[in-house]
Order: C-alpha cells, then sequence, then structure tokens
C-alpha cells in the first residue's frame, strides 16, 4: 500500500476543520479535489474514513486512528525535512548566520576563518541585517545565530558579549578639525554630513545621540557604502561618522584623518545570540560557542 502524505494531510485537514470545503482551503485546493483525495485514500484502506452529512464531516472510529497516526507521521516528516535543511546539496553541514555591517567587515573574516579552521566542512550562508531586526530572526528561526549592536541583550533570545568598537569623525586632511585629538560631535555639527550612521537610519541615529547635540546636523547624502562614503569625503562633499576599524583601512589610501568622538554613545557593545542553545543543529551549536568563546 502507498499512502500518498498529501492524502494524509487531506484527512488531518478534514478532521480538524469538520468541513471538506475548509480542509480544501487550508490545503489550497477547491472542495470537489479535497472530496476526491479522501475518496482515494478510503479507497486505499479499504474502509471508510469520513461520514458526510450537511452539517459537515465526521471521522469514523477508522478514521479517528488513522487521524491520529497521520498526525504522528506528519510531525515524523517535518522533523526529517527539517534535519536536511542542516545541509547544504552536498551534504555539508549548514550554518544561518546574520549580522551587521559593521561585525561582517571588521570581525567576522577573522572569525570565521578561525572556526573553519577547526570545521573545515561547515558550510555557512552569512545575511546581511540591521541591528534591530536581527534578535528576531534568531527568535522566528530565519537564521541560526545572529550578531548586532544594541545598549543591552535583547529579549527572547540567548545573547553574550561579542566584540567592542568604537565611531569615529572622518575629515580629509587640511580640514579645520583635522588637527583635533577628540571631540565631541556637537563640535562638527556646523559641517556639512555624509550620512549612514549608527543604527542605520538618520531618525535613528538622533534617538541615540540627539541629546548630546544642541542643534540640528546637515546631511547632504545618504551612502551605506564604506568605501564610497570615504571617497566623497576627500573629494570634500562632507565629513562621515564610521566605525574605526574600517576607517583605519582608508585613512592611508586616501588621505583621511580619523578623530576619536568622546561621545558615550561611540562605544558600542555587540552581542552574539540564539534561540535555545540545547536545541541548536550541531555545527550550529559549534559556531555560536567558538563566537561567544573568542568574544571573552
Amino acid at each position: 500500500m502507498k499512502i500518498d502524505l498529501s492524502a494524509l494531510q487531506m484527512l488531518v485537514a478534514a478532521v480538524e476543520e469538520r468541513s471538506l470545503a475548509k480542509a480544501g482551503e487550508r490545503q489550497h485546493l477547491v472542495t470537489s479535489a479535497a472530496s476526491k483525495r479522501i475518496a482515494e485514500l478510503e479507497r486505499q484502506v479499504g474502509t471508510t474514513l469520513l461520514v458526510r452529512h450537511n452539517r459537515g464531516v465526521e471521522p469514523t472510529p477508522a478514521g479517528a486512528a488513522l487521524y491520529h497516526k497521520a498526525k504522528a507521521i506528519l510531525k515524523s516528516v517535518r522533523t526529517l525535512e527539517d534535519m536536511c535543511e542542516e545541509f547544504s546539496p552536498d551534504g555539508i553541514p549548514k550554518i544561518r548566520l546574520a549580522a551587521n555591517r559593521s561585525a561582517i567587515v571588521q570581525f567576522l573574516p577573522t572569525d570565521i576563518r578561525g572556526f573553519q579552521a577547526g570545521s573545515p566542512r561547515s558550510r555557512l550562508d552569512l545575511v546581511e541585517a540591521y541591528s534591530g531586526d536581527i534578535p528576531r530572526m534568531v527568535s522566528d528561526q530565519e537564521v541560526d545565530i545572529g550578531i548586532y549592536h544594541a545598549a543591552g541583550p535583547a529579549p527572547g533570545v540567548v545573547s553574550y558579549p561579542y566584540r567592542v568598537d568604537r565611531v569615529v569623525l572622518v575629515v580629509p586632511r587640511g580640514h579645520p578639525l583635522a588637527e583635533s585629538t577628540a571631540l565631541h560631535l556637537d563640535q562638527a555639527r556646523a559641517y556639512d554630513f555624509l550620512g549612514y550612521f549608527p543604527r542605520h537610519s538618520f531618525e535613528a541615529f538622533l534617538e541615540l545621540a540627539g541629546a548630546s547635540l544642541s542643534g540640528p546636523m546637515n546631511v547632504k547624502i545618504q551612502v551605506a557604502n564604506y568605501e564610497a562614503r570615504c571617497r566623497m569625503v576627500r573629494e570634500g562633499l562632507g565629513i562621515a561618522v564610521m566605525p574605526e576599524l574600517i576607517a583605519d583601512t582608508y585613512l592611508g589610501l586616501l588621505g583621511l584623518v580619523k578623530i576619536p568622538l568622546r561621545d558615550a554613545w561611540a562605544q558600542r557593545q555587540f552581542y552574539v545570540c540564539a534561540g535555545d542553545r540545547a536545541q541548536m543543529r550541531m555545527a550550529a551549536g559549534d559556531l555560536f560557542d567558538f563566537l561567544v568563546k573568542v568574544g571573552v
């Protein structure tokens, strides 16, 4: 006997919905197709599974018994599908990691190299996302692990301190601020800025830093790409706020100067997060433990 899984899904839907029409909607079939699928299942098992009446359908004792078995079978199939998703098409363990742009550029190249040195057969799916979205992505199981920066650990996930960075002000050589040893951002407010600020939008940045500013900032251009932003700084289009380690890459190359910011918000704490560690897939759990360890 070869019972189609879609027939078992239809039986489960019909018993739970008490209606072939509603069961069909649930399985994206018209009522006649839903009825035909149940009829074919009854033919295969050799017994009546549902009693039709004007109020809908009711399972026979045989239908009720098969319903419970079908639920268990479908759950096992989903477990099997979940297990298969742990691997790439070539059978290598797959890990889904979401991180914000700063972490991807500054920290993850070195850390991923260190992890893969000990786990060379792992396969990493790295997704760039905003820090504010990453804990939700982990909680919703869209990814296995997330790296984000925030004032404190996000609710709904298990978070550990990962890395700390600082953002600095980047100006061209010869700029009036270029000789400053350190300053508050408010001291640079009179100059034009090139946007893409911590927290990824100017509005969100003002929620973070607005109390430290005595007036509005003039943001001429919003540009996310770090190299493009630095090249625009070199051309005199504005000055920029960016992570220090990333700024260091372009200082000598483009003739720029970095100025430390004294503002408290300029230091950022990154966290690595996951859901229930005990329920994590083996490869993902190994990477999570590695990132927690290197972050200490």
